[in-house]
């Protein structure tokens, strides 16, 4: 990875709103295992808003799939969910994360801020069941809508001001 890459990926919310002084669309990643949640926010970082899952495979199809809606919806960061253990230590998903960014850094040249997800899961699935959505619905759509709960803590954040 070049230098240029790893100095766009922060895990402090002020960097991050420092490398995107005039704002911009969002694009908000929930990376599980089989598949990855994506969300979007508007340009001026006040909702974020489920988009589609993306069924994993190789990187170079990931890249393809997330660079066309880069594309599309003009993003100007990405905001990845980071996995943390419940004391705040990283494993080995963690791990997996980071090097997602550091791909989706080199291969769309766009700031990246790891954004810990702690409790993104179960926020979006206790939201699906106030909705009175069903087991199915909400299996096919958690990690979209996970993916829109870790972009609102972060866009809450940014747009705060509490940095």
């Amino acid at each position: 990875m070049d230098e240029a890459a790893r100095q766009m990926i922060f895990e402090d919310a002020r960097t991050f709103a420092d490398a995107l002084p005039d704002g911009g669309v969002l694009l908000g990643l929930d990376l599980g295992t089989k598949t990855i949640g994506t969300a979007t926010c508007d340009a001026g970082w006040r909702f974020a808003t489920n988009n589609t899952t993306i069924q994993r495979g190789k990187w170079g199809r990931d890249r393809e799939t997330l660079a066309a809606l880069v594309k599309a919806r003009g993003v100007k960061g990405v905001v990845i969910g980071l996995p943390r253990n419940m004391d705040g230590s990283e494993g080995p998903r963690a791990q997996a994360s980071r090097a997602y960014a550091r791909n989706c850094a080199e291969a769309f040249a766009l700031p990246i801020l790891l954004w810990d997800e702690r409790w993104s899961t179960q926020a979006a699935e206790a939201a699906m069941i106030g909705q009175d959505m069903s087991r199915a619905k909400r299996a096919a759509a958690i990690d979209a809508h996970a993916a829109a709960v870790i972009l609102q803590g972060a866009i809450d954040r940014l747009a705060g001001g509490v940095l």
